[in-house]
């Protein structure tokens, strides 16, 4: 090793211990080891120019390379990511490889998530031009986890779910929640939310809904707006302290028939038609008028939609070039970053499409809906002329290069994409200093502070749908019987709990939103809730329910991760003089037991329309926002106590 490389990776490790910025003798970080203050390494530069430099000293390889959004694998093999410490010779080869830009799923404490991802940005100063790593994140503040889509939350503060940021409605809540998460991410140093989702919530038994803002286009634009704003630090685009924000699924995630989701299969298409197409679309005018740094294409095939009078091809929307070029680029000026839903070039083979319980699907995955036919070389020509600039989830720069060389790909696009992959790393300001202090980040993580602010909204969050007979709140004298509820959550809480029926005063009953497991044999299919949303008379909820409705009055809450079907809840709740009935979007035990004994009150609205039977949801349009008949509850619907 030179002496000036040496001595800039050794700059390197001592910022990491420190959180200051890895400096040359002249005061700057001689990133390409050569003993000169390039124009890329000069901060007083306009971006621009510090762009154009860069780009001029770069090979065609890595070029290349920056259109890659990898993975940082895990120790002990764990390629998902998942784990508390990275693989740091598997990071070193990406980063030699020239892939710099990769999602992160670990859940350590905070001082290692800080050291982990400082050692990320020590190996990739050691690299030919020392460009820097951008780090991303599934959502991981709030409660639901679905491995491959969200997080667990670790020690980071802990807030409602988006649909019960949407059922408060409050954009400077939604701000703020965007700006304290953002100050958490940056102190680990995680530089881009893969989020908000601006899905528009219409097929009600769709599995990643709980995400999304729900189901009306402008309580959807209007909170994703808010998030973008609070996540990246301005109304007008991106700060070097915010995070870069990807804003996803463009577009028509949401109106999946039988909510079957676009990471299987058998969830590849979506069924709309033009003007609920459009209603899809308009959920999206927030975060773009909030400058976006990103936008994500999602999996699935629009079915049924036509722009300027053609229907658009059947692929899905990362190879759409109406979509992306046309819609999102030319209609909605939209200039940032458009990186495609992970694993979109990947082969799918038959474990893939149609996996068995002797050969279920494992890590056989990939999205190429629409293209299965093609080479994978085919598939990143299609997607990057159609203005894909980053591919997720993968690391081979090789289909890439091939398409160029044959012609299939242009070089100016190549460098189109690598401008705004540079742009972004010089505008969070990774090329001045990408490494975090891990006493900041201790300090920061874990903040009590921010824990009351969240715990704040989840209380806030709930929705009150019945309250027959001014049960709620009850009375500290009263005796309560629990299931589904943590005892010791409620002793804490300050209610008397009691072990059986006959000794209690009033039932309180936790519950989840019923789900199926059809697909057990799909990676995300035996992860996901699919199928049926009404509880049924031999359900072990509604028996539970029943049992306890029949001797005392009953506070039933389910957990609203889908639309549930609450009709034969609600007429076992109200039979008695007596009853309540809670919609819950992310909330604690603690925070539920606070609601029922009147220390604190929720003043959510729903933020979707609760149907009234499973033919109700059989027969309404997927794309097509509250449209079941005669549904049980309304959106907006909810009761304030006073």
């Amino acid at each position: 090793m030179s002496r000036s490389i040496a001595l800039s990776v050794l700059c390197a490790s001592l910022a990491a211990s420190s959180g200051s910025a890895a400096s040359g003798q002249n005061g700057y970080r001689d990133l390409n080891h050569n003993g000169v203050r390039d124009p890329y390494e000069n901060s007083a530069l306009a971006v621009n120019a510090r762009i154009d430099d860069l780009l001029g000293r770069m090979t065609l390889e890595e070029k290349v390379a920056l259109m890659l959004h990898g993975t940082l694998a895990a120790e002990q093999g764990a390629r998902i990511g998942v784990g508390t410490a990275y693989d740091k010779p598997a990071a070193r080869d990406l980063l030699a490889r020239g892939v710099n830009s990769f999602i992160t799923r670990l859940s350590p404490d905070a001082r290692s998530f800080a050291r982990e991802n400082n050692a990320i940005q020590t190996l990739a100063e050691a690299t030919r031009l020392g460009i820097p790593a951008t780090i991303s994140t599934d959502p991981r503040n709030h409660f639901q986890v679905t491995v491959g889509v969200s997080s667990a939350s670790g020690g980071f503060s802990q807030w409602p779910e988006t649909l019960g940021l949407a059922a408060i409605g409050d954009e400077k809540l939604v701000e703020r929640f965007g700006k304290l998460v953002a100050s958490e991410y940056r102190a680990v140093g995680i530089h881009m939310a893969l989020s908000p989702q601006a899905d528009l919530y219409t097929e009600p038994r769709w599995a990643r809904g709980v995400a999304t803002f729900g189901s009306d286009p402008a309580t959807v634009s209007r909170l994703a707006g808010a998030y973008v704003r609070g996540f990246q630090g301005s109304a007008k685009g991106l700060t070097r302290t915010g995070v870069a924000t990807v804003a996803k699924h463009w577009v028509g995630y949401g109106a999946e028939p039988e909510g079957f989701d676009g990471h299987n299969y058998y969830g590849r298409a979506a069924r709309l038609d033009n003007a609920s197409f459009a209603r899809h679309v308009a959920a999206f005018d927030g975060a773009l008028a909030a400058n976006t740094a990103g936008i994500m294409p999602t999996y699935v095939i629009a079915q049924g939609v036509t722009i300027n009078g053609k229907p658009l091809p059947q692929v899905g929307a990362g190879f759409s070039k109406p979509l992306i070029e046309g819609l999102l680029r030319e209609t909605k000026k939209f200039g940032g970053i458009v990186i495609s839903d992970w694993g979109i070039t990947n082969t799918c083979p038959e474990q893939c499409s149609a996996p068995t319980a002797e050969k279920p699907q494992g890590f056989a995955i990939a999205m190429p809906w629409g293209v299965e036919n093609l080479s994978e070389e085919d598939r990143y020509a299609l997607g990057a002329n159609a203005d894909i600039d980053q591919f997720g989830g993968v690391d081979n720069p090789a289909p890439l290069l091939a398409a160029i060389r044959s012609g299939k790909l242009s070089v100016e696009r190549v460098d189109e994409a690598a401008r705004r992959v540079l742009k972004l790393k010089f505008d969070l300001g990774l090329f001045d200093n990408p490494y975090v202090s891990e006493e900041q980040a201790a300090q920061v993580i874990g903040d009590p502070a921010i824990q009351a602010e969240a715990d704040k909204a989840q209380r806030a969050a709930q929705v009150l749908l019945e309250n027959k007979g001014s049960l709620l709140p009850l009375a500290a004298s009263r005796k309560v019987w629990l299931s589904g509820v943590s005892a010791e959550a409620a002793r804490a809480g300050g209610l008397t709990v009691v072990e059986s029926l006959d000794q209690a005063d009033v039932a309180l009953v936790r519950v989840a939103t019923p789900f199926e497991v059809l697909h057990p044999n799909h990676f995300f299919g035996s992860r996901q809730h699919e199928g049926r949303l009404d509880f049924r008379a031999d359900d072990a909820a509604t028996k539970t329910v029943s049992m306890a409705a029949a001797k005392v009055p009953t506070i039933v809450a389910v957990d609203l991760d889908r639309p549930a079907v609450l009709t034969v809840l609600r007429n076992a709740v109200l039979r008695d003089a007596q009853g309540a009935l809670y919609g819950l979007f992310g909330a604690s035990d603690a925070v539920l037991v606070d609601l029922v004994a009147g220390k604190a009150k929720s003043r959510g609205r729903l933020p979707f329309e609760l149907p009234s039977s499973a033919q109700a949801v059989e027969q309404q349009h997927p794309g097509r926002p509250d449209d079941s008949a005669a549904p049980l509850y309304k959106r907006g619907d909810g009761i304030v106590l006073p």
